[in-house]
């Protein structure tokens, strides 16, 4: 783990979950951050039009009225990442990355467990490894932790 200076006063946290699909990303949010507020292009309607566009305010909604929030999605790519660690920064938060590592096997295994909406097609899970680039502390992020 490494950490950088406080962020300033008054300022929250965003923590920003990458990995596959069936890593267990939404379940360690549940666990870990309760308080958090939750987003999450999944949690959209089905055929919502563009999700970025509400990830965004969901964002900006929860960092103005001060509380701090969690995005979980794949967040595979560094430019998927960016846009979350600007809004932060917009808002003074501190930004904690978690990188939930696991195989394309492993999530395959974990995500045959579930049930309706929450399984997707495997495809999806090895198209996400393919596009997959592990996060690192230039990208902006304050904490940066991996979970195998």
């Amino acid at each position: 783990m490494t950490t950088s200076p406080d962020p300033p006063a008054g300022a929250t946290e965003c923590v920003i979950l990458v990995g596959l699909p069936g890593a267990g990303k939404s379940t360690f949010a549940r666990a870990r951050f309760p308080g958090h507020v939750y987003i999450s292009k999944d949690a959209f309607p089905p055929g919502a039009r563009d999700k970025q566009a509400r990830q965004d305010a969901a964002l900006r909604a929860a960092f103005s009225a001060g509380r701090p929030a969690l995005v979980d999605n794949t967040n595979v790519t560094p430019a998927d990442r960016a846009a979350i660690i600007a809004i932060a920064r917009e808002y003074g938060a501190r930004v904690i990355g978690y990188y939930l590592e696991v195989t394309p096997r492993d999530a395959v295994a974990r995500n045959e467990r579930r049930e309706g909406r929450a399984k997707v097609p495997k495809v999806a899970i090895f198209a996400s490894a393919k596009r997959l680039v592990a996060p690192s502390l230039a990208e902006g992020f304050d904490e940066l932790h991996t979970i195998r």
